[in-house]
């Protein structure tokens, strides 16, 4: 990805880690198999693409990785889950002091609840609408909501934020 990246427009200006899955599941039922898949798609991927990143990136870009507001409400089922996005939250803070020298930006968003197939699949109507009525603004999140914050992060708007956590959660608690 990067090398193609370099190929295409000779550098790396814009890294984004939103990749990522989730597991319903006390800590005490969690398989080694299933930490170990969280972890590698919620952590290892974003540390390994931040680490090239960290190395290829120009000076002046945006990093943006992806937690959860979860990480502040304490869920049941939701404990291997919010130790991966609490790893990414902490690699953030590490990243952006290590990267700032070169006006490297590097923030985490943490959406709330988001009307997407990752966070409705297996949920009643009824469970939805409880998590819509934990936000302050009473409604889930929209794909749009999170994308604006996204491209204001890597904007040149931005360039005084960085090690920062910014919960787009429509004021979940």
């Amino acid at each position: 990805m990067f090398d193609r990246t370099q190929e295409t427009y000779s550098q790396v200006d814009i890294l984004v880690n939103n990749a990522g899955v989730i597991l319903y599941k006390p800590v005490a039922e969690v398989t080694e198999a299933e930490f170990d898949n969280l972890f590698a798609i919620n952590v290892k991927g974003t540390f390994f693409a931040c680490q090239e990143a960290a190395k290829r990136m120009a000076e002046g870009g945006r990093i943006v990785n992806f937690s959860s507001s979860t990480t502040a409400i304490m869920m049941p089922t939701y404990g291997v889950y919010v130790a991966t996005k609490g790893a990414v939250e902490q690699l953030t803070r590490s990243l952006a002091k290590e990267l700032g020298d070169r006006k490297i930006t590097v923030n985490v968003i943490s959406p709330g609840p988001t009307d997407t197939e990752l966070f409705t699949v297996g949920k009643t109507a009824e469970q939805i609408q409880r998590f819509s009525q934990m936000a302050a603004l009473g409604r889930l999140g929209k794909v749009e909501d999170i994308a604006d914050v996204t491209a204001f992060l890597c904007s040149e708007q931005a360039r005084w934020i960085t090690g920062q956590n910014i919960r787009v959660n429509g004021g979940i608690a």
